[in-house]
């Protein structure tokens, strides 16, 4: 059975979203003065770089739940 979930293996399950996943880790990076940049970024640390991801899911999370509440106008 394959796995289609992106976060197993690399994928993203919207692959046009790239770019827009990508800046907005560098925006979310920046904003919390972790030093991520384009390339290797082995030097950061687990904490540092799960702090920019759960950022960043709390933010999507905040954005889906405000389209869905402007739908249920």
């Amino acid at each position: 059975m394959s796995n289609t979930s992106g976060s197993k293996n690399g994928r993203m399950e919207v692959p046009e979203a790239k770019g827009a996943m990508d800046k907005l880790k560098m925006e979310v990076a920046s904003e919390m003065g972790v030093n991520l940049k384009n390339g290797y970024n082995g030097d950061l640390t687990s904490r540092e770089t799960g702090s920019v991801g759960g950022e960043m899911v709390r933010r999507m999370i905040k954005r889906q739940e405000e389209e869905m509440s402007r739908q249920g106008e």
